[in-house]
């Protein structure tokens, strides 16, 4: 659970977008009620309530595509 405070602080502070590894993002969105489907090396999330659909991929150094 720390771990994830720790990763949505990172997340909504906005400094680190580039030096988020993709699977603790992943796992925050889990967490945070996402479902996801994958398509290739896309990663789609969606959430009842939520408008925005949310497209993430990992880079080859296991960081998340910063878009």
């Amino acid at each position: 659970m720390a771990r994830l405070r720790l990763v949505l602080s990172r997340v909504l502070s906005g400094i680190a977008d580039r030096n988020v590894r993709f699977a603790d993002l992943c796992g925050l969105l889990l967490a945070l009620g996402f479902a996801e489907r994958v398509r290739g090396s896309h990663h789609i999330y969606t959430r009842s309530g939520v408008v925005v659909i949310l497209n993430l991929q990992p880079r080859d150094d296991g960081m998340a595509k910063p878009y």
